[in-house]
C-alpha cells in the first residue's frame, strides 16, 4: 500500500498510486487547517484513491489538534458522511 504524505513545502498531502498522484492541498494558519482542494487523474478516479487520502490527511489534521475547515467539497462530503459534521476541532 502506498504511502501518504504530507509535503509542507507545497502544501499538500500526496498519495503515489498506479503511476499517478492524488492531491490534497490545505493552508495551514495558527491552529487550523484548511483543505482547499484535492486533485485526482482521471484514470484513478473511482478507486477509493482519493477517499484513502483524504482519510489519512484529516487523521494527521486531527493527531496534531488542528481545527479542520473544508473548503474543498470532497473533503466536507467525507467528513459529512463519516462523522456528520462540517467542520472538525480536533
Amino acid at each position: 500500500m502506498a504511502e501518504i504524505r504530507d509535503n509542507s513545502a507545497l502544501s499538500r498531502f500526496e498519495l503515489d498510486a498506479e503511476g499517478g498522484t492524488a492531491l490534497a492541498y490545505y493552508r495551514l494558519d495558527e491552529g487550523t487547517i484548511t483543505f482547499t482542494h484535492t486533485e485526482t487523474p482521471p484514470a484513478l478516479r473511482g478507486r477509493g484513491i482519493a477517499s484513502r487520502l483524504i482519510d489519512a490527511a484529516l487523521a494527521s489534521a486531527q493527531a496534531r489538534g488542528l481545527r479542520i475547515v473544508p473548503l474543498c467539497s470532497f473533503v466536507a462530503a467525507r467528513m459529512a458522511r463519516d462523522t456528520g459534521e462540517n467542520e472538525v476541532s480536533a
